[in-house]
């Protein structure tokens, strides 16, 4: 066996036992995500009422998330038209909605031939809301003090440099834009860890997620879920995007071990996707090409040196 196949192998063994310690760790209920940099509104990751202060639940939460990802929305907070009017802010003109669905219940008393009924009755009712940024006399809450540069980790910057991927900073939100080809990082200023990542391990972990989308852009990869995943191809691709992170933090040694925030992350998404018992292996399996193909960038740099 040649030195190149011997290492793929042993790339893959690694692969295969952090996918299996992944699952145990979601499976053992790894709690809520934590973001490690500071947002400057919102409850972290949950979007929030601004008229009620109420978390948006269901399937609220993916399309709200989904939109934010869209148009590019950096807050987390949304509300109503006449609920902006009511806190004293306005929708600029032209803006457009998101839709949320909510359920209006009505008392129609018990049904004698029904044990459960609780003599009331819900029905689906769709409503749209605005995003913070999209209205004006919304105060923002300030960032606090930035906390300055993380530390660096030379392996791990001469792996992102080699792939020749345009990073930015700025903003208090990361994600890779496939219109642009660009990966958007929150200023390593407002990193601050979590209780189990350090600041510099939480900047790495995310930047390592958002590269491991940029790998599965229509140019590259071309990474595509088909039929099997339909309207839940977001979700599937946030799977591949953080275990791909979990692969390439260990193979970086950014992190020694499976981390609990990489399986409180992934445990989101798997509930979005809990009909499919196979979900996270597919993803494991599109993270490790995303992996192989990011580690190949290195390899040649590595080879030409």
């Amino acid at each position: 066996m040649s030195t190149q196949s011997t290492h793929q192998s042993s790339r893959n063994d690694v692969y295969s036992e952090i996918t299996s310690q992944l699952i145990a760790a979601i499976e053992a209920n790894p709690g809520k995500p934590q973001l490690p940099w500071r947002k400057s509104a919102g409850a972290l990751f949950m979007p929030v009422n601004a008229c009620t202060k109420n978390a948006y639940n269901g399937v609220n939460i993916l399309s709200l998330w989904v939109s934010a990802e869209i148009k590019g929305f950096s807050s987390a907070v949304w509300a109503t038209y006449r609920q902006w009017s009511e806190i004293g802010a306005q929708v600029r003109a032209g803006e457009k909605a998101s839709p949320v669905i909510f359920y209006k219940e009505f008392d129609v008393g018990l049904n004698p031939d029904d044990a459960d009924d609780d003599g009331k009755r819900r029905v689906a009712r769709a409503s749209r809301v605005f995003n913070a940024s999209q209205v004006d006399g919304y105060e923002v809450k300030a960032s606090p003090d930035p906390l300055g540069p993380v530390e660096r980790i030379a392996a791990a910057d001469a792996f992102v440099s080699a792939t020749g991927a345009r990073i930015e900073q700025g903003g208090d939100r990361a994600f890779f834009r496939p219109s642009t080809d660009h990966i958007q990082m929150p200023s390593e200023d407002d990193f601050c860890g979590t209780a189990t990542l350090s600041r510099g391990e939480g900047y790495y972990a995310t930047l390592l997620h958002e590269l491991t989308h940029w790998s599965g852009a229509k140019h590259r990869l071309n990474r595509e879920f088909g039929k099997r995943f339909g309207d839940k191809a977001y979700a599937a691709e946030e799977l591949v995007a953080e275990i791909g992170a979990a692969f390439l933090c260990a193979e970086l040694q950014i992190t020694q071990e499976v981390r609990p925030d990489h399986a409180q992350y992934l445990a989101q998404w798997l509930e979005m996707l809990k009909s499919d018992s196979r979900a996270i292996f597919t993803a494991a399996a599109k993270a490790s090409e995303a992996a192989a193909y990011l580690n190949r960038f290195s390899d040649r740099a590595q080879a030409a040196a």
